[in-house]
């Protein structure tokens, strides 16, 4: 499955680079975040508790951040393993541009799905992840601009 969208956020693209680069304002953003922890400069542990359909589960994963071609580009990719609800990995690729005072955010993300999970169907999982996906960057440019007022 695939994803992608823009967002604009008023803050400059360094602020919003670094909030990509922050795991408190991650932690606040990814919705059923439970636990963040930065393990390295680039490594990541996440559990989140999450809700597709019928099926509900707590995920414990990996993730691995690239920001080597920061500001403008962000990498991360991850994996992570909600038992006998299945497992989930995937990535996403970010990409921040100036455009007047705001800072375009624009990501393409692919998913894969195993287990109970991937029984549920592609539309309700298409449809879960675009609107969690949502909620996420929607919630990012609120604590980002917030934060920076």
């Amino acid at each position: 499955m695939e994803l992608s969208d823009e967002i604009e956020i008023s803050v400059p693209v360094q602020t919003v680079y670094d909030a990509l680069n922050n795991v408190d304002i991650l932690k606040k953003c990814i919705p059923g975040c439970e636990e963040l922890v930065r393990k390295s400069d680039n490594q990541l542990e996440a559990k989140v508790v999450l809700k597709v359909g019928p099926v509900k589960a707590r995920f414990s994963g990996q993730v691995t951040l690239d920001a080597s071609r920061g500001p403008e580009k962000f990498s991360l990719s991850g994996q992570g393993n909600g038992g006998a609800a299945g497992f989930a990995k995937g990535g996403a690729d970010v990409t921040l541009s100036k455009k007047g005072n705001v800072t375009v955010l624009s990501y393409k993300a692919k998913a894969e799905i195993g287990g109970k999970l991937a029984q549920l169907g592609s539309r309700l999982i298409q449809g879960t992840a675009k609107k969690l996906a949502t909620k996420f960057f929607k919630s990012f440019s609120e604590v980002v601009v917030e934060e920076t007022a």
